[in-house]
């Protein structure tokens, strides 16, 4: 009996079954470094097994981060009755978002040192979240802001743009409107790129077992639909600001399961910070995206979502797998070793040969 004993705690010790799991983990960790997919820890490999439904934010993300404006329509008459020019509108615009890092204000401050128009001297420059930028000229009150914002602070002065805001927003475009206290001086078009393999990337999501793509942009609904359409998403959720992508995110987690969140900006931080798995466009992203996410892109790569997704999944094939065999051949082990049937030189080939086994296996994901 005490030799039966010595076999069966030499069969029942657990090293295969132990050492399953993190082999496999630290393989498919590498494996994803070696494809541009930063991944954070093996707790997040598993994250990204049980994701259900990815939220991605627009700009920057589905589209390039680099947007053009694309036209410039001023008003008829300022308030003083004098026609305004499309080089007033761009001068005002350029003088209020030079001092914004948002990619819409810089792309506005490109057009027009393209055209070289100068950017007029605008001071007390001040951010509103989720609605534009305001400052003062001269001392008059200036800004440039979304069409909702300046409808709520001067109604009825937009009325002439109306048709011409819906176009081009039906048309992709986001629409910034430049005016001062007393009147609209113009609005401006601007176009973002959608990537060129959104589309493909948005099918490899479907095709990875993911059951929901979603939209969160802070962009009008008009603007979100025509891209979402483009590009084959699910759900759009338009006109938030980011605290209300992350009561998004939390809705969809609280729906559906696991959620990931998808983003490169500072607005992003929050909803990556709630989602299950937080993942940042690398080369793009901002340091605090980086820092906030579990999951970086580092080739600046959407596609690469899909490849963490199912990367991820093959690994929590493989950890099964893995766990089965450890069991079993303790299983056999430990029933020998009682019976008697196992002599200790067997039960200890017996238990190194399983360990080899295991390993060997996890370190298929290294072929991934």
């Amino acid at each position: 009996w005490i030799t039966r004993a010595t076999v069966f705690i030499v069969a029942a010790a657990p090293c295969a079954l132990v050492i399953s799991i993190p082999i496999t983990l630290v393989a498919a960790l590498g494996t994803g470094a070696r494809k541009g997919i930063l991944i954070k820890g093996g707790v997040f490999v598993e994250e990204l097994a049980k994701v259900s439904v990815v939220a991605l934010d627009k700009t920057g993300t589905i589209t390039k981060g680099e947007p053009d404006v694309v036209a410039v329509v001023p008003a008829g008459a300022a308030g003083d009755g004098q026609p305004r020019s499309a080089d007033e509108v761009l001068a005002l615009g350029a003088g209020l978002e030079r001092r914004s890092q948002h990619p819409l204000a810089q792309a506005v401050v490109r057009a027009a040192q393209e055209k070289g128009v100068t950017a007029l001297e605008v001071d007390d420059f001040q951010s509103v979240t989720g609605a534009g930028v305001t400052g003062r000229l001269g001392g008059s009150a200036v800004f440039a802001a979304s069409p909702e914002y300046v409808e709520s602070r001067l109604p009825g002065r937009l009325a002439w743009a109306h048709a011409e805001v819906a176009r081009l927003q039906n048309e992709g475009s986001t629409v910034i409107v430049i005016g001062d206290a007393r009147d609209v001086w113009g609005i401006v078009a601007i176009r973002d790129t959608v990537r060129a393999n959104a589309g493909r990337a948005v099918a490899a999501l479907h095709a990875a077992g993911v059951r929901k793509v979603v939209m969160l942009t802070g962009d009008n609904p008009r603007t979100a639909q025509a891209i979402a359409r483009e590009v084959g998403i699910d759900e759009v959720h338009a006109d938030l600001k980011p605290e209300d992508k992350a009561v998004r995110v939390r809705a969809l987690a609280a729906q559906y399961g696991h959620v990931a969140m998808v983003g490169d900006g500072v607005n992003d931080a929050p909803a990556l910070a709630e989602a299950s798995v937080g993942v940042a466009m690398g080369a793009a992203g901002t340091d605090v995206a980086l820092e906030t996410a579990d999951v970086a892109l580092m080739a600046d790569d959407l596609e690469k979502l899909g490849e963490a997704l199912r990367l991820a999944r093959k690994n929590q094939r493989v950890v099964r797998q893995n766990l089965a065999l450890s069991v079993a051949v303790i299983a056999v082990l430990v029933v020998g070793a009682v019976l008697g049937k196992f002599t200790l030189p067997i039960a200890v080939i017996g238990h190194e040969l399983s360990e080899f086994v295991v390993i060997a296996s996890g370190l298929r994901m290294l072929r991934a």
